[in-house]
């Protein structure tokens, strides 16, 4: 016994001296110019224990207590040698050098590895690298969130919010003016009415960084107005490796309560597809047809969301070549439901001094949503100089959508007790297939090429809609309207189906010419490519209306009211069908579609020119070529544009030192109208959610923008940074969504340009540890990130005969907020398996649609505060424990009519709600498998 504790405590000595570590710390400096190396490495001489030399020349080696001979060495240097450094336990030995350039030209060196673009370092070497203004977000930081998709990433990036929780908008700029490409191609829009790719369908376990390039350049689209946005999903590995995550989400105010409504689903709902129940039978004629006889839904308990996520990666080598293949598949079935008070607000009564009220409507919204996503992705590296990729996206998303709404119309002085069941599927499958090549024998040309296929397939069969009503105050039984002449807004059913087919190609050319010396970073570089894209849609949509045979003959009927205050399922029951007296099937206006086809061409040619140690230029001219049509039945040419555009670009690159930059950005890109906003105004689209009917307008044009940049970063060291800048844009022909008087109290939405309008803002940006701060272990193990804006716009429309009554001066771009601030606290304690985040954002007031100055208010979205919190634990090597809370404020949804039409709600205004709503706390508690 007494050996045994002997032993026992001579290993605890042994295991505590050799635990009682010192440190060498200094700086390495390049002896000539006094700039730090960096990219040296500091070595002790004769092993591989070493310590990389940081952005601000530093490092810090880690060694028990001894004494050592010490060797800085980089690639162009003379090693420095240091004999006989001592480390003394628990302190930190100073250690400086000074390396002096070898004289000697160095042959071309060639380094083969897998490089890894998905952490934090990475990504901010490639923003210091960049010859633009860019900024974005890696996966190191997206892991550290409970971030289920690429919405809710995006919005932590400067100058970047999210609208209807899907939308991308930056720097206040609507998502229509923001170009969104899935690695390096252009993304599809499954949106009927909106220029956008739904950022919600993405999630974030795939997503390996996402650059947002905020100026110009050749090599760029040239269609942007705040910023072109790309993801990169994950398409390489070092290892093989598995992981499973499953996790339950609970909404307070949702899960676990009665009452939860659903529309009658089909076998395959929980797919994200219908399986055919819902969809228009063939047979649908003028008269009475078998639709079924569905209208109210099914009522259900909510039970907790699922997530689960399935993460495959693999690497194989086959002689010379590295291959590696990502494949994701991901799941959810989500469901929240909550009440919506939506109001509209009259003229002004100056006898009352009030805004009276059009209606006051209470909303019981439910949303039922299924998420399949699948990502497939191979990397072939054939050799050092060849590479070939392969990505696949697959998503398939469902939703089914409840309202029951309740309330008075004040102007027809009626009750209501209205009724919509909505489903929706989209179907969205983009793949490229793309190749890097270097050729020749220095291998300093480079040839990349890209060839693309994405297809959207949206469904929404069988939008049902009915309104039932009784005089205000009344006691008497709700009964439903039937409409003497078909409308999609009494008892009628709505039928869409939109098809969209994208093929794509691109191809660059790269010449590099040795620039002051044989670095990489100090190469000329010319570059020549072009850009083809097909685009073809097809989209058409019925509505029909139950009405009433002879109207004469069933007004009279005895039994006319006690049929109309039946259940609804019972009033258009079969036996209630009757093409004499009874009801029958009316379609209105027949099928509404329409043909949209676009060509865009575009050819571009730039040069980087390191001009010297301090500065670089880069820019060039992209010319597109873009051919775009719309037709339908009635009228073969309803839209017809054909443009060529030049669309120059410069940047410029002032380096103070390797740590602190200025850049310089001008550019001038486009914004062309989208599909359906063009779409002949016979196709209107009623949205029941927004009691707004949405219509297209033929005579849009093409808008002009001039953007410029300004911008200071600064590097302390490899994983921080700081940054300041301006920008401006000038826009001529600005498109946006704005209110139609009509003469009722119906909301009607179209698109109009707008003559002129600028946007100006400052933004800022700051990642940091606090390594160097404190010398605290645990302030060491956290991390802040801060980025905030401050935006300023002004639209000014033209002053003609359509826009008479419209706001024409000091108003904001649609869309745009005055400021938003991200902040991030993070710890991280990699020994412990522990990481913890908060996260905080705030949005600033912004227009939602511009109204006029007659019947329509603008509405306007207030800001909310909104914290995440999420927490990581690690157990053992393969299980991870994940918790948190997002949106743990819980604050309203506010959306409020501009009264006074000054383009902001203040405290002193009355309020009248366009809609007012809370959803709820979001929680998770959920483990993550690594096999």
């Amino acid at each position: 016994m007494t050996r045994s504790f002997l032993l026992l405590v001579t290993l605890l000595i042994s295991t505590l001296c050799w635990g009682q570590q010192g440190s060498i710390v200094g700086k390495v400096l390049d002896k000539k110019t006094g700039e730090a190396v960096i990219g040296a490495t500091v070595v002790v001489e004769g092993t591989t224990q070493a310590a990389p030399v940081e952005v601000d020349g530093s490092y810090e080696l880690k060694l028990p207590a001894g004494t050592y001979n010490i060797l800085m060495t980089y690639i162009s240097y003379k090693p420095a040698r240091f004999a006989g450094v001592v480390v003394t336990a628990g302190q930190k030995t100073t250690l400086n050098g000074t390396m002096e350039e070898n004289t000697t030209e160095l042959k071309e060196v060639t380094v083969t590895g897998q490089k890894q673009t998905g952490t934090e370092v990475a990504l901010i070497q490639d923003l210091r690298k960049s010859e633009v203004v860019v900024s974005g977000m890696s996966n190191d930081q997206i892991v550290k969130t409970l971030d289920r998709d690429a919405a809710e990433v995006v919005k932590r990036i400067p100058g970047v919010t999210i609208q209807n929780n899907n939308f991308i908008v930056i720097r206040g700029l609507a998502e229509r003016y923001n170009t969104v490409m899935l690695n390096d191609a252009l993304t599809p829009s499954a949106e009927v009415d909106t220029r956008s790719f739904s950022f919600d369908i993405l999630p974030s376990s795939v997503i390996d960084r996402v650059l947002i390039f905020k100026s110009g350049s050749p090599e760029l689209p040239g269609e942007f107005g705040g910023g072109v946005v790309k993801v990169y999903t994950k398409n390489s590995v070092l290892d093989n490796s598995s992981s499973l995550t499953v996790s339950g989400w609970a909404r307070s105010g949702t899960t676990f309560k009665g009452g939860y409504q659903e529309s009658n689903p089909s076998r395959t709902d929980w797919l994200g597809f219908d399986s055919g129940d819902r969809q228009l039978p063939g047979n649908v004629g003028e008269a009475t047809g078998p639709l079924r006889n569905q209208w109210t839904p099914t009522i259900s308990k909510a039970n907790p969301d699922l997530r689960v996520s399935l993460g495959l990666n693999r690497r194989f080598e086959v002689g010379s070549a590295y291959i590696s293949n990502v494949t994701s598949v991901s799941y959810s079935n989500t469901r929240e439901q909550y009440q919506q008070l939506r109001q509209r607000a009259g003229a002004y009564d100056s006898l009352e001094k009030k805004y009276p009220l059009q209606y006051s409507y209470n909303d019981t919204r439910s949303l039922t949503a299924v998420r399949l996503g699948v990502i497939h992705n191979w990397q072939v590296r054939l050799n050092d100089r060849n590479r070939i990729e392969l990505r696949n996206f697959l998503n398939q998303y469902g939703t089914d959508e409840v309202i029951n709404r309740s309330g008075v119309d004040k102007i027809e002085q009626q009750e209501r007790n209205d009724h919509a069941l909505h489903y929706q599927s989209r179907t969205i499958y983009s793949g490229q297939l793309q190749g890097t090549h270097d050729l020749g024998a220095t291998g300093r040309s480079t040839v990349t090429w890209m060839g693309g296929y994405n297809h959207v397939y949206r469904d929404e069969p069988d939008y049902s809609r009915y309104r039932s009503i009784r005089p205000e105050e009344s006691t008497r039984p709700f009964y439903v309207v039937v409409p003497n002449g078909a409308n999609p807004f009494d008892a009628s059913r709505f039928f869409s189906e939109l098809k969209e087919n994208t093929y794509t190609g691109s191809g660059q050319w790269e010449q590099r010419l040795r620039g002051r010396d044989t670095t990489q970073a100090n190469e000329y570089k010319l570059r020549a490519g072009f850009y083809a894209e097909r685009k073809e849609r097809s989209y058409g949509q019925r509505y029909f209306s139950y009405m009433k045979s002879n109207e004469r003959v069933f007004d009279a009927r005895p039994d006319r009211d006690a049929i109309l205050t039946q259940p609804i399922d019972r009033i258009f029951a079969p036996e209630n069908l009757d093409p004499v007296n009874g009801f029958r099937l009316d379609e209105g206006r027949g099928n509404e579609s329409y043909n949209a086809e676009n060509t865009l061409l575009a050819g571009y040619v730039g040069m980087v020119a390191p001009v010297s140690d301090k500065l670089n230029f880069s820019g060039g001219v992209r010319l597109e070529h873009n051919r775009r049509f719309l037709s339908n039945a009635d009228e073969p040419n309803l839209y017809k544009e054909i443009r060529t555009i030049p669309l120059p670009s410069l940047n410029a690159t002032y380096n103070f030192n390797l740590r602190s930059m200025l850049r310089l950005g001008g550019s001038i890109s486009v914004n062309r109208p989208e599909f359906r906003e063009i779409a002949p105004r016979s196709i209107t689209y009623f949205d029941f959610a927004n009691n707004a009917v949405i219509t297209g307008n033929p005579d849009l044009r093409t808008a002009t923008i001039y953007n410029s940049d300004l911008r200071y970063e600064f590097y302390p060291t490899k994983a921080e940074m700081l940054s300041v800048g301006v920008f401006y844009k000038q826009f001529r022909n600005a498109i946006e969504q704005t209110t139609q008087s009509v003469g009722t109290s119906q909301l009607y939405l179209t698109y109009q340009n707008a003559a002129r309008a600028y946007d100006l803002g400052v933004e800022v940006e700051a990642r940091k540890t606090f390594a160097e701060i404190s010398g605290n272990a645990f302030l060491q193990r956290m991390g802040v990130v801060l980025n905030a804006s401050l935006i300023r716009s002004r639209v000014n429309l033209a002053e003609t005969a359509e826009n008479m009554g419209f706001a024409l001066f000091d108003r904001p771009l649609q869309g745009q907020a005055p400021y938003v601030v991200n902040t991030g606290l993070f710890y991280q304690d990699d020994d412990r398996k522990w990481q913890v985040s908060a996260q905080y954002n705030v949005v600033g007031q912004r227009l939602s649609f511009v109204g006029d100055q007659t019947q329509n208010y603008s509405v306007i979205e207030m800001p909310r505060h909104v914290v995440d919190l999420a927490l990581t634990k690690g157990f053992g090597k393969h299980l991870q424990l994940r918790a948190g809370m997002q949106d743990a404020f819980n604050q309203r949804f506010r959306y409020y009519y501009d009264l006074n039409r000054d383009g902001k709600i203040t405290d002193e205004e009355p309020r009248v709600s366009f809609n007012n709503y809370l959803r709820g706390r979001y929680s998770t508690l959920g483990l993550t498998y690594n096999f």
